[in-house]
């Protein structure tokens, strides 16, 4: 060991014992990340989220709706599958009220086989509407009855037409309307039974409604729902809140129409993976067991 004159090595083992400066301890950067993470945590809770000089805030809750509540949709759990008697009567719902302004485009009739209607109820709501058939010899188009392949029929012929016939306003497709807002159904849903009167002092422009649900509040769509608007094949009573379910139970089947093949084959996938493993477990333990409650004792030579 080097020789250490004595007041060296007294001031080598002072030396740790001496307090560091406040702002260089680690107490400080503690003390300095917490106020950063509530100042952080404030400001979204106060002006509803994002950074300064990132995004635009508001504190106003009419420019983003107000937020729907969660309904217990029978397909939301795990293992859940849809209620088809329900997909059944939103088609229902769907094809009398709906269809009027806005389209399904990614549905064909051959996705409601099996589904909510038998093969012969889908051909003959298939064949009651004329799609353009394949040219003649001279080249002139006819008119033919729908098939199992054809989409479903759009109420307009094009977007301009769809413009012209709702004030300039674009009725959205509703193929995918539940993926495509956020909240999904139950802002579907909410939209659909949220019509009340403006309050009091409140202006809502002429050919608008209100609509607490909607961003902003004030929605080109009127109120389309009313109690016993249809009637249900099945005798279910046609309430405004019956068929506001059944419509968004078919839109988020139209949405996602994998939804239940998906869920039983992830079960499937789940019994499978852990029978396997299960199985790999005891093989691993018969193969090894023997190899480790293997004792090797060394005896070594006698001495001469």
């Amino acid at each position: 060991m080097p020789f250490l004159h004595p007041q060296a090595r007294n001031a080598s083992t002072a030396a740790p014992q001496q307090a560091s400066p406040f702002l260089a301890s680690r107490l400080a950067a503690y003390g300095a990340t917490g106020l950063s993470v509530g100042t952080l945590a404030w400001y979204t809770h106060v002006f509803g989220g994002g950074l300064p000089g990132l995004s635009s805030v508001s504190a106003n809750m009419i420019d983003n709706g107000l937020h729907p509540p969660a309904y217990p949709w029978s397909h939301a759990g795990v293992f859940e599958t849809f209620d088809h008697a329900s997909i059944r009567r939103g088609y229902q719902v769907y094809r009398e009220v709906c269809a009027a302004c806005h389209s399904l485009d990614r549905i064909a009739w051959r996705n409601l086989v099996g589904v909510s209607h038998t093969v012969d109820e889908v051909k003959a709501m298939a064949e009651e509407v004329e799609y353009e058939g394949e040219p003649n010899d001279e080249g002139e188009v006819g008119m033919r009855p729908g098939k199992l392949a054809d989409p479903m029929p759009a109420p307009y012929p094009n977007e301009e037409a769809a413009r012209a016939g709702n004030n300039g306003g674009l009725p959205p497709d509703l193929s995918l309307i539940t993926k495509a807002r956020h909240g999904g159904a139950d802002y579907i849903f909410a939209l659909l039974t949220g019509y009340v009167d403006p309050p009091a002092g409140f202006e809502v422009p002429d050919g608008l409604n209100f609509n607490p649900y909607f961003p902003g509040t004030k929605i080109a769509m009127a109120r389309v729902l009313y109690d016993g608007l249809v009637e249900y094949e099945d005798g279910t009573p046609a309430t405004t809140t019956q068929m506001a379910k059944d419509v968004v139970t078919f839109l988020n089947w139209s949405s996602e129409p994998e939804h239940d093949e998906r869920k039983r084959m992830g079960a499937q996938a789940t019994v499978i993976l852990t029978s396997l493993f299960a199985l790999s477990i005891w093989v691993k333990r018969f193969k090894w067991a023997g190899v480790k409650n293997r004792k090797i004792l060394y005896t070594p030579p006698p001495s001469h």
